[in-house]
């Protein structure tokens, strides 16, 4: 990076200092504990040699702590796909429920800006459209750093609200829906191929904050693309260009995943769980009433402080699914063989 000329492409240098940070977050933790498991047994020689129960009790602590190092590395050892490094894009949309999804919808996004403001992911809201009253009704969102879509695409599905309602006067419990959606970022010189034929661009004013000049110019950009019928949208940016960009990496990626789907089982079976926004398709359930209790229903996974959750503690979740999938690949590889 501190060559001459490197800095010249900003695009292909931002996208090596991407690919160098994703590197180092599987590189520098081995080497972490590599460091810290050779200090520990130096010590607990010295120890063991004067007799030194204090120390040799303050080791197990130590030794816990690589313990769960070593634990964050098998994790990411999970993440070996050949997008698992990449950036995505992160969407929301309420589902059943009306007035309920759209704020439920809401609540997910405030719990995994957190997640991401936790994980020091960047990113960056593309598009959002309002629910009519509350909360909202779709967001998407471009998210990046290490293992962002790896570990993202295990939120994929839809999840369930079950709490006493805000919004009802009566008081009584609701149950609200809303589905995440995970797509992997790509870049513009993969091998999708878009005719202009083949989808529709509109342009219309944004809907969310920005000033005058947003509200004031159809800055926003929505393409269609006419022979799958998926719809993307934009309307982050005051330059319609930029936004027609990002919009056409949208499109892309979810050709890419389109294509993807057909060519593997895996990933098909992934998308599959989400299906209908609504009953009997969720992926996790998150009671609120009449007892507090949060459940994956892929991996039985399960806790009971809630609000610590909603407040973006969901790496729990994620590293339980990734166990639970690693586990079912292994099944299926020893069935083949």
């Amino acid at each position: 990076m501190a060559g001459a000329g490197f800095w010249d492409d900003q695009k292909k240098a931002k996208a090596v200092v991407s690919q160098l940070s994703a590197v180092k977050a599987v590189i520098e933790p081995v080497e972490e504990v590599s460091r810290g498991g050779r200090d520990l047994v130096e010590l607990f020689e010295l120890a063991a040699q004067e007799n030194d129960a204090g120390t040799l009790n303050s080791l197990e602590e130590d030794l816990a702590e690589v313990s769960r190092q070593c634990d964050k590395i098998e994790i990411a050892g999970m993440l070996s796909g050949p997008d698992d490094m990449k950036g995505c894009f992160f969407s929301i949309h309420a589902g059943a429920g009306g007035t309920e999804s759209c704020d439920w919808a809401n609540m997910l996004l405030r719990m995994y800006t957190r997640y991401f403001d936790a994980n020091k992911y960047a990113y960056e809201q593309l598009d959002i459209t309002p629910g009519e009253e509350v909360g909202v009704r779709s967001v998407t969102l471009k998210v990046s750093g290490p293992f962002a879509y790896g570990k993202l695409s295990c939120e994929t599905g839809v999840h369930r609200l079950v709490r006493i309602s805000p919004f009802d006067s009566n008081k009584r419990r609701h149950t609200s829906f809303a589905a995440v959606d995970v797509i992997c970022e790509h870049e513009e010189d993969t091998d999708i191929e878009i005719k202009e034929d083949d989808f529709k661009m509109d342009f219309y004013r944004a809907s969310g904050a920005g000033g005058q000049h947003v509200n004031k110019v159809s800055s926003a950009v929505r393409i269609t693309h006419l022979p799958t019928g998926i719809v993307v949208q934009c309307q982050n940016d005051r330059s319609q260009h930029k936004n027609r960009s990002e919009a056409m990496k949208m499109l892309r990626a979810r050709l890419y995943m389109l294509e993807k789907q057909k060519r593997d089982a895996e990933t098909a079976k992934l998308y599959g769980n989400k299906g209908e926004i609504a009953w009997g398709n969720q992926i996790r359930s998150y009671v609120l009433q009449p007892y507090q209790m949060i459940k994956d229903h892929r991996t039985d996974y399960q806790v009971g402080n809630v609000q610590a959750v909603l407040d973006g503690e969901i790496e729990d979740f994620i590293e339980s699914y990734l166990r639970y999938r690693s586990k079912a690949g292994k099944g299926v590889k020893e069935r083949k063989a």
